[in-house]
């Protein structure tokens, strides 16, 4: 569905809220004039949210909530890696270099395509949760990650010429973003992603990006991870425009965000923990 050239998808069931496709990719400059489009448009939805921009030059008068990212400032790579990082980390990635993983920028080849395959199909769970890229044919694959061809790159982590990690890095206004960045468990000693992480931050000095985003900001799960490689807490005004009068009363309620997202962090942690087990029964494998 596009709205002013740009994709919209809409979720919800009581409450359909839209929002851009590739919002952290992709800014709305005028929004009077997008939620005017949006209500002139065939989608039906009671909220429109956005972001602001990533450099948060510009700032808007709707109601807003902070929706805090993982960014890592970025000067240069000696400054990285001297000042930002420990010694543990600086370490792994080392590691990587002295196990024999090259570190190669790449097109999106049918070997590329292939190496990607491998990767996902190592386990059906990720994190968890259900790997939804696992048993994917090479095709669905290759359409998944052809997006942003004018603003990306791939970088994939080699070990004895099989790829065993990789990234997409987009480049868009005001900062870069880990798009995707996954590796091999069964070669986790070999610290891939770490080095992965590394020449991100070398290709955004080349480019003279100042921010690396990579993903939301949690105490869970990866965040210890980030903080090691120098990821910062950065906030992102999301704000909620209503549409309509269903809209309007939701958003006074403060029913506009999903359940899961108004839970204390102890409750979440404990369904995050329950939906581990339960998916590593179901699955029959603990790997992931």
């Amino acid at each position: 569905m596009l709205v002013n050239s740009k994709q919209i998808v809409v979720t919800g069931r009581l409450l359909k809220t839209a929002k851009l496709k590739s919002e952290l990719y992709e800014n709305v400059t005028d929004p009077d004039a997008f939620c005017g489009s949006l209500k002139e448009s065939k989608i039906r939805a009671d909220i429109f949210t956005f972001l602001q921009p990533a450099d948060r030059s510009r700032s808007f008068s709707f109601y807003s909530e902070n929706d805090p990212i993982s960014v890592m400032p970025i000067t240069t790579y000696e400054n990285w890696w001297n000042k930002q990082i420990n010694g543990k980390t600086r370490n792994m990635i080392r590691k990587a270099e002295k196990a024999g993983v090259q570190i190669r920028v790449c097109e999106l080849t049918d070997e590329f395509v292939k190496g990607i395959q491998g990767i996902y199909n190592e386990s059906p769970l990720r994190q968890g949760k259900r790997f939804l890229h696992y048993g994917k044919d090479l095709e669905t694959l290759r359409q998944a990650h052809v997006s942003y061809a004018d603003i990306g790159q791939f970088v994939g982590a080699f070990y004895k010429e099989e790829m065993i990690g990789f990234i997409k890095l987009v480049h868009a206004e005001g900062m870069s973003h880990l798009m995707q960045i996954i590796s091999k468990v069964a070669e986790r000693d070999k610290a891939p992603t770490n080095a992965l992480i590394a020449k991100a931050v070398e290709l955004c000095e080349a480019r003279g990006v100042s921010l690396l985003h990579y993903g939301l900001w949690s105490a869970r799960g990866l965040g210890e991870f980030k903080k090691h490689h120098a990821f910062e807490r950065y906030d992102l005004a999301r704000y909620f425009v209503p549409l309509n009068v269903k809209g309007k009363l939701m958003l006074q309620l403060k029913m506009h965000r999903k359940i899961s997202e108004r839970l204390p962090e102890k409750w979440a942690d404990a369904l995050v923990d329950l939906r581990t087990k339960w998916n590593t029964f179901r699955y029959g494998t603990g790997k992931a």
